[in-house]
């Protein structure tokens, strides 16, 4: 018996042949143990209605009727008399007999009912452990627009479903998690999320839900199949309209957040602008001022004056040509014309037209030798305007930074299919604070603050020219050890295919 229990509890799920044998055998075991014991009939009628009410409690009403079968038929032949046959004699064996098939009748409702109500409350428990695993899914996501991307593939794992839906009403954006789905399934969604639509299900076997957040629908969740009961779906389709209302939100402030942040740069990089240029023309008005009046100066004095004039008439012109050139750098106006060109004469180029700012300092131009030799001194392609451009603003700050008498080395090589430069001083090296903002608009550094000198555009403006051009900028420095910039653009030794214009990445 207990050897059968054990069989019949294992296989309690199962419909097939096996299961109806083991509860047949139970119930001939039972008969067969009892009839050898010669048990009376109250003794049987009790045995056979804990047997019925073990099986109910373990298997379903189908397997728990047949049972009951099995034990009438059982009870009526060997226990009740006339014994031996189907027939009852007597008013006890009648009122025995009834009152036997009544308590099973009722044991197998109750039975059925409470496995009924345990597998409801193991679905519920289920449920709510899915639901609760979404809702952290969701909460632990950062990137709102990625989890609103990644709803639909997240629900179909939780809940084990085939395919899965989302239409944002807000962004008119349809997001699967079974590929690219009929038109009209998008039709249907969308008609659904604007209440146009009130049918449930739509092409392709995908149950329908309109997403609402309070009075106003967001969007639709069509599911596939439609194994999830009402008060489950209906609890996914809150979560995930609050989901989409949370993503909104977060990507509205966002935006806010950056628009008052770039109204604040702006007004900061205004007000920066304005600090810089009304430092030259104070002098200038200051001096010309002086020189006006004329009054008590003797010629030392004049030349003095008209030197400021001269000096910072010049610092004003730069000022405003760096100011234009960031302008065309931020309105996406850089455009890259590349011509072939030997390397060599871009750097003697470039430290020709820097001849007044390098005055007083050793300039070193070098180059690394080439493993080929046709190859030691022929062209690239680049655009020569835009790397002199850079290559101004890199000399004039190694100026500006290396004492009197100082080295400034200029290279060139060509590596890892990049044309790479590079320009290094003897200054004083640059701060491992400062190195992280070095090319943003306006930083000028501790050491460069306290100088006064340059405009804070020079390295920004340079990052931004070689971005246009397909290439980058970076430096190394450390206190005390100068300061080494290398920039390079991709290496084009033959003429691009298609136009000559190459528009900016900006």
């Amino acid at each position: 018996m207990i050897f059968g229990m054990k069989i019949l509890d294992g296989l309690s799920d199962s419909r097939g042949i096996l299961h109806w044998f083991v509860g047949t055998l139970l119930a001939a075991l039972a008969t067969s143990l009892m009839v050898g014991l010669g048990v009376n009939s109250t003794t049987a009628g009790m045995v056979f209605l804990v047997l019925v009410v073990w099986v109910s409690a373990q298997a379903g009403i189908r397997l728990s009727l047949y049972v009951t079968l099995l034990c009438s038929l059982s009870f009526d032949y060997f226990f009740l008399p006339p014994v031996g046959t189907m027939r009852l004699e007597g008013a006890q064996a009648w009122v025995a007999m009834v009152s036997f098939l009544l308590s099973c009748v009722v044991v197998v409702r109750v039975a059925e009912r409470a496995r009924r109500q345990a597998c409801e409350a193991d679905e519920r428990r289920a449920d709510v452990e899915r639901l609760y695993e979404l809702s952290q899914e969701m909460m632990l996501q950062e990137d709102a627009a990625g989890m609103i991307r990644d709803l639909p593939r997240l629900i179909e794992r939780i809940f084990a479903l085939d395919g899965v839906v989302l239409y944002v009403r807000d962004q008119d954006q349809f997001y699967t998690s079974t590929g690219d789905l009929p038109m009209s399934i998008h039709a249907s969604l969308r008609a659904m999320a604007l209440g146009e639509n009130p049918t449930q299900v739509i092409p392709g076997a995908f149950t329908v839900r309109t997403l609402m957040m309070g009075l106003r629908p967001v969007g639709a969740l069509g599911l596939r199949p439609a194994r999830l009961s009402y008060e489950v779906a209906t609890a996914v389709s809150a979560q995930v309209a609050i989901a989409l209302t949370r993503g909104t939100a977060v990507e509205a402030s966002a935006h806010m957040e950056a628009a008052r942040e770039g109204e604040r740069l702006h007004a900061a990089l205004i007000d920066s602008l304005t600090h810089e240029l009304r430092t030259p023309l104070t002098a200038i008005r200051a001096a010309a001022s002086t020189l006006v009046a004329g009054e008590g100066l003797d010629e030392p004095v004049r030349r003095e004056l008209a030197a400021i004039v001269d000096e910072e008439s010049a610092h004003l012109d730069r000022l405003i040509g760096e100011a234009v050139e960031m302008a065309e750098i931020d309105a996406n106006l850089v455009a890259v014309r590349p011509v072939p060109q030997h390397p060599r004469a871009l750097l003697e180029q470039a430290v020709e037209e820097s001849r007044k700012t390098l005055a007083g300092h050793r300039v070193v131009i070098a180059f690394e030798e080439m493993s080929e030799p046709d190859k030691q001194d022929s062209s690239a392609w680049f655009d020569p305007h835009l790397l002199g451009r850079v290559l101004h603003h890199l000399l004039e700050n190694a100026a500006r930074h290396t004492p009197p008498g100082g080295r400034i080395l200029l290279g060139s090589r060509r590596v890892g299919g990049r044309l790479e430069f590079r320009v290094e001083d003897d200054g004083p090296g640059i701060d491992a604070v400062d190195l992280p903002f070095i090319f943003e608009k306006f930083y000028r550094g501790k050491k460069g603050s306290k100088k006064g000198k340059g405009t804070g555009m020079g390295l920004a403006i340079s990052r931004a020219i070689l971005a246009a051009h397909g290439g980058g900028i970076e430096v190394e420095s450390a206190p005390g050890k100068g300061a080494c910039f290398r920039f390079w653009v991709p290496l084009v030794e033959k003429e691009p295919k298609g136009a000559v214009e190459w528009s900016s990445l900006l």
